[in-house]
């Protein structure tokens, strides 16, 4: 075991009497250590629940012979910091949860790891850094919300999104919006729709870094604590057998979770962590790859925020299994890749299988509710390096209309609110991307109240920034290279025509290539927003989104 480094030996004494003092007996220095790392927080309702499942896991875990050890790690809040200069702090959130995990599991030496994860970015940064420890690990998801109601409808966090731009536009009252504000959100658990979170618990859980089925169970649900304890167990017999994430995370692994996102019509954001996820490991992955799953993978969940149905009632429906038997009985996902019980996804999906009669949440892949998943990559003049595009359906596949260009979200936010953009613009969000933020903030308040004043489908939105998987319409997002290092998008211009072609995977300025020149020739940067600390760090490592927004790795 790792952890005998500072358990044996004369020269561990120190370490022995110190760990003594936090309730390690004799007969624990023979156990296996593992560390649980807990996004815990009692400053948001996604992560408010989990002190109560690090109780759990840890219980499990003791009951299978390993002894652990709980820490914290930061977790920012989407929803809280949407719209304000505190959602630059999400994505990078993402490397420091990652760092956390990888320095408490080389500072310690433990022999597995766990993190206990939310909200978006604590998802992919656990396992980023579960990947990193080189020892047995998993990530647990906390669970979706239970859904809101108000006057017979359920509710989610961007139906109050979506209400402020309805209240701008006169389409609701003061009283309303209140109202909905009051409901949405009616205890723990993450946001409660195919969002980032759930999205990313799904992915996950095809990629194997999670048992198939747990992370589907909602945070308050009566079964979770029970299968929260089981994962202790789990973790301790892929202790045993030293069974860790690089010796079943494939290429193959990562197109199952690419699959597994397209056809439940989830967040764009899937696209820059699996790519982050997969830098860790070493495997090959670029946006090509989804758009290509994308085109051959039918959306067969009926989910928000396009569709019906919230997470809680996909987990009634049959939950994550469900959709995977769906697609594993279509060829559409690798059933023989391995999982971390060392068994293959479809073996664990059969364990895990049920469906409920009558269900209308998951449809069979010949009764599919679109041919084709909704992640899309496009190209072009203003995206050399790609850009993404969540296509729900309903949005027009073919756009032409002028820009207006705004070198923030509040500019932005501020000419939509007041009734200044108009059917057949092209809202163009420039300089918040990776670096220009830096940590390319979410656009949901833009985009949200654009649907909530009736424009959604006619209007688009460019950005190199990206979007909430609550977004909904033709918006553009994670455009490569960003307008902070001279990316086209820098260039243009109010006026300014721009075309949207999806079924040609097309994103171009009419521009003729000589006055594209002459602008760059122009163009000048702008200073960075942070010089010194955490966000000036970021700034000077981040790569491109098409990289997945990860940090330079130092030159060797």
């Amino acid at each position: 075991m790792r952890s005998d480094r500072i358990k044996k030996g004369l020269q561990q004494a120190p370490a022995r009497s110190m760990l003594r003092a936090v309730g390690v007996g004799d007969e624990d220095f023979a156990r296996p250590f593992v560390g649980v790392v807990n996004t815990f927080t009692d400053g948001m309702p996604c992560n408010y629940h989990l002190r109560q499942l690090a109780l759990d896991v840890k219980a499990g875990l003791r009951e299978a012979g390993v002894f652990p050890f709980e820490f914290g790690a930061p977790a920012i809040s989407d929803g809280i910091s949407m719209g304000t200069p505190g959602m630059r702090a999400s994505l990078v959130s993402r490397e420091v949860i990652a760092d956390s995990v990888e320095l408490i599991a080389q500072g310690y030496l433990y022999d597995g790891m766990v993190v206990l994860s939310a909200c978006d970015k604590t998802i992919p940064g656990g396992a980023m850094g579960v990947i990193r420890s080189g020892v047995p690990g998993m990530v647990l998801y906390g669970g979706t919300i239970a859904p809101g109601e108000w006057q017979g409808r359920k509710l989610t966090i961007v139906s109050v999104f979506e209400a402020v731009g309805q209240r701008a536009a006169g389409r609701i009252t003061d009283e309303e919006l209140a109202a909905i504000e009051r409901h949405a959100i009616p205890g723990p658990g993450a946001c409660g729709g195919q969002y980032t979170a759930n999205t990313m618990a799904m992915a996950l859980e095809a990629l194997g870094l999670s048992p198939i089925g747990y992370n589907a169970i909602p945070a308050v649900h009566p079964e979770k604590p029970k299968a929260t304890r089981e994962a202790g167990r789990i973790l301790a017999r892929a202790i045993e057998q030293n069974w860790k994430p690089q010796d079943f995370l494939t290429r193959r692994s990562f197109l199952n979770a690419i699959a597994a996102v397209a056809a439940t019509g989830g967040s764009t954001n899937a696209v820059l962590h699996l790519l982050a996820i997969a830098r860790e490991v070493g495997v090959e992955l670029s946006l090509d790859d989804f758009d290509q799953v994308s085109r051959k993978t039918p959306v067969i969940a009926d989910l928000l925020p396009w569709g019906t149905y919230t997470a809680w009632e996909l987990y009634e429906a049959g939950g994550t299994a469900l959709v995977f038997k769906k697609l594993l009985e279509a060829g559409l996902l690798y059933g023989d890749e391995k999982t971390l019980t060392g068994n293959t996804l479809a073996e664990e999906v059969e364990r895990a299988y049920r469906e409920a009669e009558g269900q209308k949440v998951v449809f069979p892949v010949e009764q599919a509710l679109k041919p084709q998943g909704g992640l899309v990559v496009l190209k072009g003049n203003l995206a050399p390096r790609g850009a993404v595009l969540k296509l729900a359906g309903t949005e027009r596949t073919f756009f032409e209309g002028p820009a207006r260009v705004f070198d923030s979200e509040e500019a932005a936010m501020e000419k939509v609110l007041s009734g200044g953009i108009r059917p057949g613009d092209v809202v163009v969000i420039r300089y918040v991307g990776p670096k220009g933020a830096p940590g390319m903030p979410e656009m949901l308040s833009v985009t949200s109240a654009i649907v909530g004043e009736g424009l959604g489908p006619e209007v688009a939105l460019l950005t190199d920034g990206r979007f909430s998987g609550g977004t909904r319409g033709l918006m553009i997002g994670h455009i490569a290279p960003e307008a902070f290092v001279g990316g086209p998008i820098a260039l243009l211009e109010n006026g300014d025509r721009v075309r949207i072609d999806v079924e040609k995977r097309l994103l171009e300025v009419l521009l003729p290539e000589e006055e594209l020149r002459r602008r760059q020739e122009r163009w000048q940067p702008k200073p960075p927003a942070f010089r010194h600390g955490l966000f000036a760090r970021y700034a000077a490592l981040v790569e491109q989104a098409d990289q997945g927004a990860v940090l330079k790795d130092p030159e060797a």
